[in-house]
């Protein structure tokens, strides 16, 4: 059968928008983007290895060069087999949320009226801090008390950051959670992986997409720890900032997340809000993941167990912060 002109032009022109041109255009554009970001594409971590972070952390990258749209599909196909159903809310949620500390490039008129919400690292002052405070050992004998046996002491850990019987949220994965009250967590806490580092005011909240859930920003309460987690660099590093950044704000606990990365702990409850942005920016600029700022976020449960089964050895712990209101 012979197409008319017009029949031809009408299917090209379908060719040329539908879905799979869609999906060209977004591989050509992909296929254009710098190398570190290829490189990050091409090797997603797997389930409880941190993919809702990585999920945020390309995204803050790709909105220089692509749409939020074209964001959400490759981040999609990137973790398509990362081990775990990732709802395309997810995705969506968190292209919107980087958008706000989204990197910039230099040089670019347009983005320089724009103020980004976190500092970029000052690498100097860093490697100073570095250079001049101590490590890990340091870090942990300053512990009072210290953990010096085998055993793990999540649950005694957990009594003392969140005293009474509060809600706490806690996970298994980031998809895997609960919130219940403490004592309805008791003997489960040492085989977790994540908590919310604030007791809950609800069980059940709304996200920003409006569906409910036990884990949302609006279901969280008032910031009772801020935790900064350091990712770049040695853990040794890691224990020599967080010393360093003990000296404005009370650090209470110190986890070794079991793969690379150390969180501190900071207590700050009661604490005006603009007073912890600013510590928690000045923790940013020294290489602190900005997301532990959202107060809903998921972070490593102390003496907990990752999914792996490596455990979430705790090697800095100091109560008396908490000593006024306990």
């Amino acid at each position: 059968m012979n197409r008319s002109p017009s029949m031809k032009r009408a299917q090209e022109y379908k060719a040329s928008t539908g879905p799979r041109a869609n999906r060209g255009r977004t591989l050509c554009r992909e296929l254009h983007l710098p190398s570190f970001i290829r490189d990050l594409l091409a090797a997603p971590p797997h389930s409880g290895d941190g993919v809702h972070r990585w999920i945020f952390r390309v995204a803050r990258h790709l909105h220089a060069h692509l749409p939020a749209d074209e964001i959400v599909t490759i981040l999609g196909n990137a973790v398509s087999n990362c081990g775990r159903y990732v709802p395309p809310s997810e995705i969506i949620d968190a292209v919107k949320n980087s958008l706000a500390c989204a990197w910039q490039p230099s040089g670019n008129p347009v983005h320089k009226l724009a103020i980004p919400k976190w500092p970029t690292i000052n690498q100097e002052q860093r490697e100073a801090i570095v250079r001049d405070n101590g490590g890990l050992v340091d870090l942990w004998e300053l512990s009072r008390p210290r953990i010096e046996d085998s055993a793990q002491h999540a649950e005694d850990i957990i009594d003392q950051l969140f005293p009474g019987n509060p809600l706490l949220c806690c996970g298994r994965s980031q998809s895997d959670f609960n919130t219940s009250r403490r004592e309805e967590w008791r003997g489960e806490l040492a085989q977790l992986q994540f908590v919310v580092p604030s007791a809950m005011a609800s069980v059940v909240g709304k996200t920003q997409d409006g569906r409910q859930s036990k884990h949302s920003l609006s279901n969280t309460g008032a910031r009772r720890y801020l935790v900064c987690e350091f990712d770049a660099g040695t853990i040794d590093e890691h224990a020599a900032i967080v010393l360093h950044l003990a000296q404005y704000a009370p650090l209470v606990c110190a986890v070794f997340s079991g793969r690379k990365s150390l969180h501190g702990w900071f207590y700050v409850h009661g604490q005006p809000e603009e007073k912890v942005l600013k510590f928690f920016r000045y923790a940013a600029s020294l290489g602190a993941d900005p997301m532990t700022w959202t107060r809903s976020q998921f972070v490593r449960l102390p003496d907990g167990t990752r999914s792996s089964g490596e455990r979430q050895t705790v090697f800095f712990l100091n109560f008396k912060p908490m000593g006024a209101i306990r």
